[in-house]
């Protein structure tokens, strides 16, 4: 199954404000593709031009600043990149979705494009919360939980953070536990193939006559010997 592990840095926490215009905008975006869990090399990366400031307190989050950005494509620019990337029908996963694809789904349709649908969208904070209720279920928290090494953690980047997201959703999704199934698979195919080879050899009339009389000689009142 092929699927997109994406994440995005933006200027704020909405598209769009009050009266329902263009406000935050997408100033990065990441995403690697993956086949049955496993990384294909192909990745999409972009920083982008949000074409407004980015405050102080949010590029104290991911560090990405006005001057990082000034001579980056526009996202209209890069979204039908985007869209080929993504594909029709290849599920999308991020951590807190909801957040990242209405960012996304607004700057596609600021792009003249159509959005994404929600049906392709898998949320891994929510699977993190029904597997781990009620205990804190951020991306450090998981990779911590896992064992998974976020030291190059030190801003939030959307191509790093996708790619630590990979390691969390294949742990989510029992990556481990698939490991142990499959070789507890193994072992039980081997045992069950070592079986096939035991035989049953019936004794002849002789060799229990043979038997009889040695017990006889050896082991006086001896279970074995006939009454």
């Amino acid at each position: 199954m092929r699927e997109i592990i994406f994440d995005t840095e933006t200027t704020g926490f909405n598209p769009y404000n009050n009266q329902g215009e263009k406000s935050d905008r997408i100033v990065e975006i990441g995403a690697i593709e993956v086949i049955d869990l496993k990384p294909t090399g192909k990745v999409f990366h972009h920083y982008i031009n949000p074409q407004r400031n980015i405050p102080d307190e949010v590029v104290k989050i991911h560090g990405i600043d006005d001057e990082k950005v000034k001579d980056c494509p526009t996202f209209d620019k890069i979204a039908q990149q985007w869209l080929d990337f993504v594909g029709d029908d290849a599920k999308l996963v991020a951590h807190n979705a909801k957040f990242d694809i209405k960012f996304i789904n607004a700057e596609l349709i600021w792009a003249g494009k159509s959005g994404i649908q929600s049906e392709r969208i898998i949320d891994t904070l929510q699977m993190a919360r029904q597997t781990f209720p009620g205990q804190q279920v951020t991306l450090d928290a998981l990779c911590k939980k896992f064992s998974i090494d976020n030291s190059a953690r030190t801003h939030h980047g959307a191509l790093l953070d996708s790619e630590l997201l990979l390691d969390v959703y294949i742990e989510l999704r029992g990556g481990k536990q698939r490991g142990f199934e499959l070789a507890s698979e193994i072992n039980t195919t081997t045992i069950i193939t070592q079986k096939r080879h035991y035989r049953e050899f019936k004794a002849s009339p002789q060799e229990l006559e043979n038997h009889s009389e040695f017990i006889k000689k050896q082991i006086k009142n001896s279970l074995w010997e006939k009454k």
